[in-house]
C-alpha cells in the first residue's frame, strides 16, 4: 500500500494537492478534521468522546485520535493506500501512527513537506478568508497559527528525515509543476 503523510503550514496547499494525489493514485484520503466532524455527526462512541474534549476547548488526546484513525483506516476495503492530512502534528503522534500501521503490516511510504514562504502563506490565507468568509483566516490569527505550526512541526521534519521518509516539495509557483514534483517523489517510492 501507498501510505502518504502530507505536511505543510496552513495555506500550503495540502487539501488541493491531496485531491490531485487521490485522483491520480486511487488512494483514500483521511483528513483528521473531516474524520472528527463525521464521527461526531454520526454520534459514534469515538465521536461522543471527542466531542467532550472539543466542547471543553481541549485538544483530543493522541490515543483517541489514533483509535479514530485506525477505525477509518480499517474501514477501507481493498485500499491502494491512504493519504494522511492533518496528522501527525507531533513526534508522539508520528510514533503512534508508525505503531498503528506496523500492527497492520503497513508503514508510511513517504512524507511530503509542502514548503511555502511565510509571506506567500499570509497572502493565500487572507485571500481564502476573503473568499470563503472563514473567521480564522485573518492576519492576527494566521500569525498565531503559523507560530504554533513552526514550533510543533519543525521537530517532525527531522523525525521523518531520520526515518528516511522525508521529501521536501517546493509548495509555491505553478500548481501543475508542484504536483509534478509530488508525483516524481511518490513514483520513486512506489
Amino acid at each position: 500500500m501507498l501510505n502518504i503523510v502530507i505536511f505543510g503550514a496552513p495555506g500550503s496547499g495540502k487539501g488541493t494537492q491531496s485531491e490531485k494525489i487521490v485522483e491520480k493514485y486511487g488512494i483514500n484520503h483521511i483528513s483528521t478534521g473531516d474524520v472528527l466532524r463525521a464521527e461526531m455527526k454520526n454520534g459514534t462512541e469515538l465521536g461522543k468522546t471527542a466531542k467532550g474534549y472539543i466542547d471543553q476547548g481541549q485538544l483530543i488526546p493522541d490515543e483517541l485520535m489514533i483509535d479514530i484513525l485506525a477505525s477509518v483506516f480499517d474501514s477501507f476495503q481493498d485500499s491502494k493506500g491512504v493519504i494522511f492530512d492533518g496528522f501527525p502534528r507531533t513526534i508522539a503522534q508520528a510514533e503512534a501512527l508508525k505503531k498503528m500501521l506496523a500492527e497492520r503490516g503497513q508503514e508510511v511510504s513517504i512524507m511530503l513537506d509542502l514548503d511555502v514562504p511565510e509571506e506567500e502563506l499570509m497572502k493565500r490565507l487572507i485571500k481564502r478568508g476573503q473568499e470563503s468568509g472563514r473567521a480564522d483566516d485573518n492576519e492576527e490569527t494566521i500569525k498565531k497559527r503559523l507560530v504554533v505550526y513552526h514550533s510543533q512541526t519543525a521537530p517532525l521534519i527531522d523525525w521523518y528525515k531520520q526515518d528516511g521518509k522525508y521529501q521536501h516539495i517546493k509548495g509555491f509557483g505553478v500548481l501543475e509543476e508542484i504536483f509534478a514534483d509530488i508525483c516524481k517523489a511518490i513514483d520513486a517510492v512506489k
